[in-house]
């Protein structure tokens, strides 16, 4: 903003006012805003740029937030009298840690970039599968195929042919970015990681004495 010029900024009724000029070009040579207003374009105004209160801003106007419920999925170490839900064995349960704090996962300005421009599309596109599937790959690129199929009867999957965090499962449930038509259910099915396979069926599979035979979409 090096050529930026204060008069320009006044309106034609006052631009022969010589009290209003010189309180003007005084607070304009005393105070310079363009470092303020290229920092504000850069945090908040331009979404790809945008840092902190930025995005929360950008989050309001799409209608999603960057703090999520996770739920709780950690199997704690104990015996048999605990339950098969509460406990697992030696190699498979970790001791208790105490009950946790909170629940809520805060994503980072990156996935909350990512989960705002995916609400965005959303937002204006039509409820069918093509943008359905475009969503899903905005959300998780370069990780593996992922795309819708209609299972008939009002119900739609989504299938990932990858592992999904519990954060990014909390993403298609909880954030609104994917909302499918109305009256419409839909299931999250990530496939179980590792599965055997060959290196044409992408980055979840393994070979001999590593992955596990197919054996279906979790849910």
């Amino acid at each position: 903003m090096d050529d930026f010029n204060v008069e320009d900024t006044i309106l034609s009724q006052f631009a022969n006012s010589p009290v209003i000029l010189s309180l003007i070009n005084s607070f304009s040579s005393a105070v310079d805003p363009s470092a303020n207003i290229d920092a504000f374009y850069n945090l908040v105004w331009n979404v790809k740029t945008a840092e902190g209160y930025g995005l929360q801003v950008w989050g309001r106007i799409v209608g999603v937030t960057n703090v999520l419920e996770i739920p709780g999925g950690v199997i704690d170490f104990g015996f048999e009298e605990a339950g098969d839900a509460s406990a697992a064995p030696f190699g498979q349960g970790v001791f208790f840690n105490g009950t946790p704090a909170t629940s809520n996962f805060t994503l980072s300005d990156d996935a909350f970039r990512t989960l705002i421009l995916a609400k965005a599309l959303a937002n204006i596109s039509q409820c069918n599968i093509h943008a359905y599937n475009t969503i899903l790959m905005s959300l998780f690129p370069n990780r593996g195929n992922a795309f819708v199929t209609d299972s008939g009867n009002m119900q739609m999957n989504l299938v990932f042919m990858f592992p999904l965090q519990p954060f990014e499962i909390a993403i298609l449930l909880q954030s609104g970015a994917f909302t499918p038509p109305t009256g419409v259910g839909f299931n999250v099915m990530p496939v179980a990681t590792p599965t055997f396979g060959f290196a044409e069926a992408g980055v979840n599979s393994a070979g001999f004495n590593q992955g596990t035979w197919f054996s279906g979409f979790a849910t």
